[in-house]
C-alpha cells in the first residue's frame, strides 16, 4: 500500500463527525446552521445558503463570460444562459403563466434545459422535470397529473406527445426545441422564435429579472418518482429544496477534509474551471440537485452528450479537460478497446464536480430541509 494511504488509514479518522460538525457550523461560519418554524414544524436550515433560485441564478451570472454548457459544436456561456432563461422567462409571462403554475420540461440534456428551467422559475412557475425516457402515455400521464399550463420540449418529447395532446386539456402552449420543420399544431410554439439558435443566446438582449417576489418556502420544483409500485408520483420541492443542494456537497467535502486532519483549502479564484463530463439525466435529482446547481455556483463548465459513448467520451475528456464524471454504471469492458492519446492528461474520476466552496457571505438567506418525498432511483447516462 502506498505510504500515504498507509498513514491516513492509520490516523483516520483524525476528528470525530460531531468534533467535525460542530466546528464547521459554529456561529459564524459559511456553514452555520439556524433554526425556524416550516409549515408548523421545527426546522433545522442552513443560514448563508440562498434564499431562492433567483438569487442562485444571479450568483451564476456574476461568472459572466465562462463557459457553462458544451453541446457538440454549441457552447453557451453564463452570460448567454442567463439572456435564454430571462427571455423564456418573458415568454412565459406573455403567454399567461401566473406565479405557481405548472412548466412540464421533457427533453434530453440539452443547452435549452437549464435555460427552460430557470425562466420557469425566475417567474413564479414550479419547475415540473418529466422523465425522457418516458412514452407518449407515460408523459400524458405526468402532464395531467401534474395540472401543466405550459411544456417545453424537445422534437422525440414533442413526437411522443402529439396523439396524446386531446387527452391535456390544461395544457395552452408547448414550445418545442429544435423541431426543424415547421410543426402544424395551434398549442405548439418553436423555441427558437424565441430566443434563436444557442450560439446566437449572447446576442439576446439583456432583460430585467420579473418583479414578482419569491420566498424560500414558494414551490419550485416536481419531480417525479420511477412509479415502480403504480404510476408516476410527483414530489413536489420548495426553491429552499433546491438550494440547499449548493450548501450540502461543499459542507460534506469540508468535512472530509476535517476528518482526515487536512486543511480546508483556500479558494483560489485563479485556478482552471472545473469541467464535469454530465451523463446523468438532468431530469433526475442526481442531474440537477447534485450535480447542476452546486456547478452553476461554482462557475464549472458541463459537458453534454446526446447519448452515452465510451469513445467520444474519452475524446471529449481530453478536449475539454475534464475533471469529473459519475452517476452511471459502464458495462463490463464498456472503457477496454478506448486508447486515450499521449496528450490526454491522467485525472482522477470523481462523482462530485464540485470543489469545496464556501457558500457567498452575500446571500444570507436561509435554506435546509430535505425534500418531503422521494425522487427516482439514479438512472445512467
Amino acid at each position: 500500500m502506498h505510504k500515504g494511504k498507509s498513514t491516513l488509514a492509520k490516523n483516520f479518522p483524525a476528528m470525530s463527525l460531531a468534533r467535525a460538525d460542530a466546528a464547521l457550523t459554529r456561529p459564524g461560519s459559511p456553514f452555520e446552521i439556524d433554526e425556524r418554524d416550516i409549515r408548523g414544524v421545527r426546522t433545522r436550515i442552513w443560514k448563508n445558503a440562498p434564499p431562492t433560485m433567483r438569487e442562485l441564478f444571479l450568483f451564476a451570472r456574476a461568472h459572466g463570460e465562462r463557459t457553462f454548457t458544451v453541446y457538440r459544436d454549441e457552447r453557451v456561456s453564463y452570460e448567454a444562459f442567463a439572456r435564454a432563461a430571462l427571455t423564456i422567462a418573458a415568454a412565459l409571462q406573455e403567454a399567461g403563466l401566473q406565479k405557481g403554475d405548472r412548466v412540464t420540461i421533457a427533453m434530453r440534456n440539452l443547452p435549452e434545459w437549464p435555460a427552460a428551467v430557470f425562466g420557469c422559475v425566475l417567474c413564479g412557475g414550479i419547475a415540473t422535470l418529466l422523465n425522457s425516457w418516458w412514452t407518449g402515455p407515460e408523459l400524458e400521464h405526468g402532464l395531467n397529473d401534474s395540472g401543466a399550463k405550459v411544456a417545453m420540449v424537445d422534437r422525440e418529447r414533442l413526437e411522443r406527445i402529439a396523439e396524446h395532446l386531446h387527452n391535456c386539456p390544461a395544457l395552452q402552449r408547448i414550445f418545442v426545441s429544435r423541431a426543424g420543420e415547421e410543426v402544424a399544431h395551434p398549442k405548439v410554439v418553436k423555441l427558437e422564435t424565441v430566443i434563436g439558435a444557442v450560439n446566437s443566446w449572447r446576442e439576446l438582449p439583456s432583460r430585467p429579472l420579473p418583479s414578482l417576489p419569491l420566498d424560500a418556502e414558494d414551490d419550485a420544483t416536481i419531480l417525479y418518482t420511477s412509479g415502480t409500485t403504480g404510476k408516476p408520483k410527483g414530489a413536489v420541492g420548495t426553491h429552499r429544496n433546491s438550494c440547499s443542494a449548493v450548501m450540502a456537497r461543499p459542507y460534506i467535502q469540508a468535512r472530509g477534509f476535517l476528518r482526515r486532519g487536512e486543511p480546508l483549502p483556500a479558494l483560489d479564484p485563479n485556478a482552471p474551471q472545473k469541467s464535469v463530463l454530465l451523463v446523468v439525466p438532468l431530469f433526475h435529482t442526481t442531474g440537477f440537485h447534485a450535480i447542476l446547481l452546486p456547478l452553476m455556483v461554482a462557475g464549472g463548465k458541463a459537458v453534454l452528450m446526446h447519448k452515452w459513448d465510451p469513445e467520444l467520451a474519452m475524446q471529449l475528456i481530453e478536449r475539454e479537460r475534464i475533471n469529473a464524471t459519475g452517476g452511471f454504471r459502464p458495462s463490463p469492458g464498456s472503457w477496454s478497446n478506448i486508447r486515450p492519446s499521449a496528450n490526454t492528461t491522467s485525472r482522477r474520476w470523481k462523482a462530485s464536480p464540485m470543489a469545496a466552496r464556501r457558500p457567498p457571505s452575500s446571500w444570507r438567506g436561509s435554506s435546509g430541509r430535505k425534500s418531503r418525498d422521494r425522487h427516482p432511483p439514479s438512472a445512467g447516462g
